[in-house]
């Protein structure tokens, strides 16, 4: 089979020629992935991750009948783009997955147990990784093939990402094997980045980070070329949606936030522009983005793990001034935006590897407000943001818990409610007692939902239950959460045990309510 030829586009993009030589189409590849091989992509949120490689092969799969016959652990830095990652959970090409993912066909085939998923903090993934701590019991510490989208190589050899750094640096490093995307359908993304690799203990340097705009790495990312097995020209986009409109919930939620942070710069705990924002994904992340354009607040920063639409707005507003993350994740609307733009963009955005984006110690440091939303928030300020009912994973922890644990702020906005299929409130977002815990009741300060705002700083646990169940809870479940607690609190006072009071057999009826009755409010008085 002759070689490909180079396209111009592609000629442009791979500054050292001698590259060009491994030039090859994706079914020269197919020898490099066998059953049971431990594959790693690029990509975070759904953009920056290869396309043509992981197509191909579920194409392979699914033209040859062979569904269960060739799966493989997959390593990505967060969330793949559904026709890739989902794709293959379809197909049953997943054996393994870490540390996070997004997709109805992955999510049931874990909840199905077909898929073994290891849901770990954002931060600590690329560095567990190259500790060899997912690969310890492989005859060696490595990844068989990393395959990884860049939109240039450079002449050093080094490799320019697109939209997300994510883990592929630390991937890089822990490849066998490594085939690169270069994807000429989106600009060449040089210069956005901001690269560190990773050393190990006792080697471990400090990130020298004061400010969201320091510099303290590379525009690219180093690789050995002599692992490089082949280059693949790319010619597909990030396939991310169009986002949803912020509703009236999410826009309550916002003013209640918007209105705390005021009252912090009057009481002299935040300076006038804040201090850096990181803010989560989805509707009501976006509405207190959206919100902040419409504020008094200017001069902004943000350092968080990804940049939506609405933060193109916050620039164009001339409110924000600098943003840092390790994925930009616009609708495809957005990317035009972002493209067309380019010029007013480029020096006021960073993105890093989500170590960094996500580093406990910078978050600390720089005293970020941080922002996520939950499955459920109980009535003492713990958190779940993973397992529906306790048992049904949804995407996974994310970076949620690296940013709540550590910021100065650490707030969850929630709806009071969500609907069941027979009750449009027919489940409380604020419970007695979380199915599972992912964020701590030392870790939160602030709960907030459409309802109001909680803030918790400084109280007991009694204290806390009393303002979340008032300030927070939907009207139709603060009587039925009040009722719980003051049952639990005098129960548990009378026998020497009220420091945080909880019926141990009553704190989940609700829950139960839901599962035989279709919704939270027709639990039995207790």
């Amino acid at each position: 089979m002759a070689s490909p030829i180079a396209s111009a586009a592609l000629m442009a993009r791979v500054k050292r020629p001698v590259m060009l030589k491994k030039l090859c189409r994706p079914e020269d590849m197919l020898q490099h992935f066998p059953n049971g091989a431990y594959i790693g992509w690029s990509g975070f949120t759904g953009v920056g991750y290869p396309k043509k490689i992981p197509t191909f092969l579920a194409d392979h799969v699914e033209q040859n009948n062979l569904q269960g016959k060739l799966r493989y652990s997959l390593f990505v830095g967060a969330s793949s783009g559904a026709e890739t990652e989902n794709r293959w959970a379809s197909l049953d090409m997943i054996e393994r997955r870490a540390p996070h993912q997004v997709g109805k066909a992955i999510a049931k085939g874990i909840n199905e147990g077909r898929i073994h998923f290891f849901d770990k903090h954002l931060s600590m993934f690329p560095v567990d990784l190259v500790y060899g701590f997912y690969t310890k019991d492989r005859p060696t510490n490595k990844l068989d093939v990393v395959v990884v989208e860049a939109t240039e190589i450079k002449e050093d050899g080094s490799i320019v990402p697109g939209a997300s750094v994510g883990a592929t640096p630390e991937l890089l490093q822990l490849a066998d094997k490594i085939i690169i995307e270069v994807n000429t359908a989106i600009p060449n993304f040089d210069g956005l980045h901001d690269i560190t690799m990773t050393d190990l203990p006792p080697r471990r340097k400090p990130y020298l980070i004061m400010g969201v705009e320091d510099r303290i790495g590379t525009t690219s990312i180093p690789i050995d070329s002599d692992k490089v097995v082949g280059i693949v020209e790319s010619d597909y986009k990030d396939q991310t949606s169009a986002n949803t409109e912020a509703d009236a919930t999410s826009k309550a939620i916002a003013g209640h936030l918007i209105e705390f942070l005021e009252h912090e710069v009057r009481h002299g705990r935040l300076p006038a522009n804040l201090l850096p924002l990181q803010s989560g994904i989805g509707n009501i992340a976006n509405a207190v983005i959206g919100g902040l354009e419409h504020s008094n607040f200017k001069n902004l920063k943000v350092w968080t793990e990804v940049i939506q639409d609405t933060f193109l707005d916050l620039f164009d507003s001339g409110r924000l001034d600098f943003a840092t993350a390790t994925s930009v994740r616009f609708s495809p609307a957005g990317f035009d935006r972002f493209y067309d733009n380019w010029a007013s963009y480029k020096d006021k955005l960073l993105l890093r590897s989500q170590q960094v984006s996500n580093s406990p110690e910078i978050i600390r440091r720089l005293g970020v407000i941080g922002m996520n939303t939950p499955v459920e928030v109980d009535i003492y300020a713990h958190a779940n943001s993973t397992c529906v009912m306790g048992s049904r994973m949804l995407n996974g922890l994310g970076g949620s818990a690296d940013f709540l644990r550590n910021a100065k702020y650490s707030i969850m906005h929630t709806p009071s409610t969500r609907p069941s299929k027979t009750d449009p409130h027919g489940i409380s977002c604020i419970v007695p007692m979380c199915t599972h815990v992912d964020q701590t009741e030392h870790d939160l300060d602030i709960v907030v939902t459409e309802i109001g705002l909680a803030d918790v700083r400084g109280l007991s646990p009694r204290e806390r239950a009393r303002v979340i169940i008032e300030k927070c809870a939907h009207p139709i479940y603060r009587p039925i959460l009040l009722a719980y607690f003051e049952k639990a609190e005098a129960e548990c006072l009378r026998k020497g045990m009220g420091h945080e009071p909880h019926m141990l057999w009553n704190a989940f009826d609700m829950h139960k309510a839901l599962n035989d009755e279709g919704s939270m409010r027709l639990v039995k008085p207790w």
